[in-house]
């Protein structure tokens, strides 16, 4: 049994007096009465440990997590995901002027390529039953054969709609020509408890973040940067002190070393939750998207030929809150946290919602694959440019990426042509980066 040694050190000292350090707050008057979890929120003291040079019980609990984890060194983030998706591209920015970016990646992913002035290499996998699959490994394989300036592969996986990416294959080829393979775990840290650990991003990544706030039983912003490749170490480290805050949350880095160790300590939380989640994916009537994870339900409205925007509309009348709908699909989000009593709530309120008969019909989202870039990310987003309405925009230079949301994957990225069925597809759906119907484009 591993002990949680963040928590109990906090919870040993939250009586002692604070009148002369931060927080704030200083655990007193209505808003200690609030806010419970004042009593734990300290700074860094003689007795509470350093994030940024541990050497105490953050220590000792980044230790336990790389053992549990099965990684070589784990680092505790508190803000978010983000964070570690900064920092795996600030140490391949070190090594190269490329990086392969599948197109559903993240936002952070893009945002560092900006800061860097990293390249994205865009790939894009197939779409089927309207989900954008992970890129095909051997397209990967050609463009590191055409390309030594591509120093490493950022993907997704599983992505937002659970899909788990061939991270064993890209592994292959990627290390037989020494890039280094980053994960955005952020939707998979409770796979790192199935048997075999399958699925799970830390069995192939050089380096991979796990979205602990996600899946495990942690506060938000709560999450973890693993790292495989001991040869990345010192920049990961160079850059967790760029990105990281200077003013972390120590109820929440208690809750990132809790949510890892809860799983460890007792494992049947975790089948109970897959046991439950299975009975909602059998419910006569329904059809659910065969997603990898079991973490994501995706309800398919298609076969119902219902809007799953508008059934999730009929939903919070019911007090259910889904995590997103894109026409199609309803994502309802699951954990280990997930129990029978939630997923009979659930399965009862579809029901009804479903049986309302003036829903309007299902018009699935268009996904468009662009022409090839003829100028880099880098040049769209720096050059001079101007907003044109989406019809005036055919056959233009995309000069910042717009795309579809949920879940913000890019239909055209910077430095990309703008093309009619790029076009239809951001009319399909509720798009990012437009304003008033306008789309911005290289002058």
């Amino acid at each position: 049994m591993y002990d949680y040694l963040i928590y109990n050190q906090l919870k040993k000292y939250s009586k002692s007096g604070r009148a002369f350090h931060m927080p704030g707050h200083k655990n007193s008057g209505e808003f200690a009465k609030l806010f419970p979890v004042a009593g734990l929120d300290v700074t860094e003291l003689s007795w509470s440990d350093n994030l940024s040079c541990p050497q105490g019980v953050i220590e000792g609990a980044q230790s336990d997590i790389a053992k549990i984890l099965g990684a070589h060194r784990s680092y505790i983030l508190t803000n978010g995901s983000t964070c570690g998706v900064m920092t795996m591209l600030y140490a391949a920015f070190k090594r190269g002027s490329k990086v392969i970016v599948p197109r559903n990646s993240h936002q952070s992913v893009w945002n560092a390529c900006r800061i860097f002035g990293l390249e994205p290499v865009i790939v894009q996998g197939e779409v089927s039953e309207g989900i954008i699959l992970p890129p095909d490994p051997e397209e990967v394989a050609q463009l590191i054969a055409d390309d030594v300036t591509i120093s490493a592969m950022i993907v997704t996986s599983p992505d937002y709609y659970g899909n788990i990416a061939p991270l064993e294959r890209y592994a292959q080829i990627l290390k037989a020509k020494n890039r280094l393979l980053l994960v955005d775990g952020a939707h998979g840290g409770h796979l790192a408890f199935e048997p075999q650990r399958t699925g799970y991003a830390g069995v192939y990544a050089d380096a991979w973040v796990d979205g602990a706030h996600k899946t495990l039983f942690t506060l938000t912003q709560g999450a973890i940067l693993n790292v495989n490749n001991p040869d990345l170490s010192d920049d990961i480290e160079e850059g967790l002190g760029i990105f990281r805050t200077t003013s972390p949350s120590y109820p929440v880095m208690a809750s990132v070393e809790y949510g890892v160790k809860a799983l460890a300590n007792s494992p049947q939380i975790l089948q109970r939750a897959k046991s439950a989640a299975a009975k909602l994916k059998q419910t006569p009537g329904l059809t659910f998207y065969p997603s990898g994870d079991w973490t994501k339900a995706l309800l398919d409205c298609l076969p119902l030929d219902k809007s799953a925007v508008a059934v999730a509309q009929k939903l919070e009348k019911k007090n259910i809150y889904c995590e997103f709908a894109d026409e199609r699909y309803i994502l309802f989000y699951l954990s280990p946290a997930t129990c029978d009593k939630d997923i009979k709530k659930l399965t009862g309120a579809v029901k009804w919602a479903l049986g309302d008969k003036k829903l309007p019909a299902c018009k699935p989202r268009v996904f468009a694959r662009p022409q090839p870039r003829t100028y880099s990310y880098g040049y769209a987003l720096n050059h001079a440019a101007e907003w044109v309405p989406l019809d005036e925009a055919v056959g233009r230079m995309c000069a910042a990426n717009a795309g579809l949301t949920p879940p913000c994957i890019p239909v055209c990225a910077a430095g990309e042509i703008v093309t009619k069925s790029a076009v239809s597809a951001l009319k399909s759906g509720t798009a990012f980066g437009l304003k008033d119907g306008k789309i911005k484009v290289i002058k």
